[in-house]
């Protein structure tokens, strides 16, 4: 099966974010597309594994994360769980704060712990790739 590949403005649309976001990411590494040399210019393209990526940041983005932490969170799927973002399978995640610190730790989804974190009034972040990666799949189709 042959995969399809999307440019930057296609990678924009469908995901959100703006094409200085796209450029921004590429230039700090966070976001890595598939780059084809063509020609005189210089033509971009990514996967679908790369458009789940650029949707993950912007929905953590979104949601207040730091641009840092949501890199970060990113890095760490993308190492642990990387069918993550190719099919939309494996474990959920959660971040919540540390204990004394003023950062976030990546945890494995446990609905018990997110409650007992929003009941002390601290936030709890859903890292929830499979529902991002369902999302893009709706938006491919249409």
């Amino acid at each position: 099966m042959q995969e399809t590949f999307f440019t930057s403005k296609e990678a924009s649309k469908i995901t959100g974010c703006t094409l200085r976001q796209l450029q921004y990411w590429r230039e700090k590494g966070v976001v890595v597309p598939v780059i084809s040399d063509t020609g005189t210019g210089r033509s971009i393209y990514y996967s679908k594994t790369n458009l789940v990526e650029l949707a993950a940041m912007v929905y953590w983005l979104s949601v207040g994360l730091s641009f840092d932490i949501a890199c970060e969170t990113l890095k760490t799927l993308k190492d642990e769980e990387p069918e993550l973002f190719s099919s939309g399978t494996g474990r959920r995640f959660m971040l919540l704060p540390e204990a004394q610190e003023r950062s976030l730790e990546l945890k494995e989804y446990d609905r018990t712990k997110a409650i007992a974190s929003l009941d002390k009034g601290k936030p709890v972040f859903p890292v929830w790739l499979d529902e991002i990666y369902q999302q893009l799949q709706q938006k491919l189709k249409a």
